[in-house]
């Protein structure tokens, strides 16, 4: 191996240094670390062939986040002629999917004020709600919806409903509608917050039930998903550590 290190300096230097980069980022399995250390370039090369190969389909989306980037520029210029309820709508989308939730939640209050009757805005202000902490102003928004579409986002409104009930509170409003919604949602964040819920009420061991039936499909997912999924499985390993066995 260190005829390999020697023979292909300093690219192989630039191999490994580019492989732990990118598991830093990704946060693949742990034992990464150790073939991309000890099997010196020719690990940093399985390593980047195997896990940040398939990544090369995310530059797609940083195209798109440039992209995302123009027309939110376009629409904060437009909105000063315009101030439609379509351009607020997709301003705070915009906004929405670049992170800034504050700014989205402000689009989404302006559409809603200019009589927005799109169920999705009531939605989105309710998670931006959410995401800057204040689940009692997410409560409102996610009631009505749920009120009038109980599936909505393939059941993700509703348990994000449950979600504020619990951080509100309410526990006993917040576990029926969890059990309501797991009875046919997969969803590891809906797994994840009432595993929470149940944790917060020192019931361990149904916590960790919760907590595990994210971990389970793990095995069985195709890669790209176990790839989407990969904050959830940390979230879920590390309660799992907090929690007695």
């Amino acid at each position: 191996m260190g005829f390999l290190t020697h023979l292909f300096y300093p690219w192989g230097l630039l191999l490994q240094a580019a492989a732990l980069v990118h598991f830093i980022r990704r946060r693949p399995g742990t034992y990464w670390i150790y073939i991309i250390l000890f099997l010196g370039p020719l690990g940093a090369l399985i390593y980047l062939f195997t896990e940040a190969l398939p990544d090369v389909g995310l530059l797609n989306d940083s195209f798109k986040g440039i992209s995302r980037g123009s027309r939110i520029h376009a629409l904060e210029l437009a909105i000063r002629d315009n101030p439609s309820v379509g351009n607020y709508e997709e301003l705070g989308e915009l906004y929405m999917e670049n992170g800034r939730f504050v700014e989205a939640r402000a689009a989404f209050d302006k559409a809603i004020a200019a009589r927005s009757t799109t169920l999705d805005t009531f939605y989105h202000r309710g998670v931006c709600a959410l995401e800057h902490g204040d689940a009692a102003a997410a409560l409102p928004d996610l009631e009505q919806v749920v009120a009038t579409d109980p599936d909505h986002n393939f059941h993700r409104a509703a348990g994000l409903l449950a979600h504020a009930y619990a951080v509100t509170g309410q526990k006993d409003k917040a576990e029926a509608l969890f059990r309501q919604v797991t009875a046919t949602s997969t969803l590891s964040e809906t797994y994840l917050n009432f595993a929470d819920l149940l944790a917060a009420g020192n019931r361990e061991a149904e916590a960790r039930a919760w907590a595990q039936k994210v971990l389970d499909k793990e095995p069985t997912m195709p890669r790209y998903l176990r790839r989407r999924e990969r904050p959830w499985f940390r979230r879920a390993r590390k309660l799992l550590k907090q929690l007695p066995a």
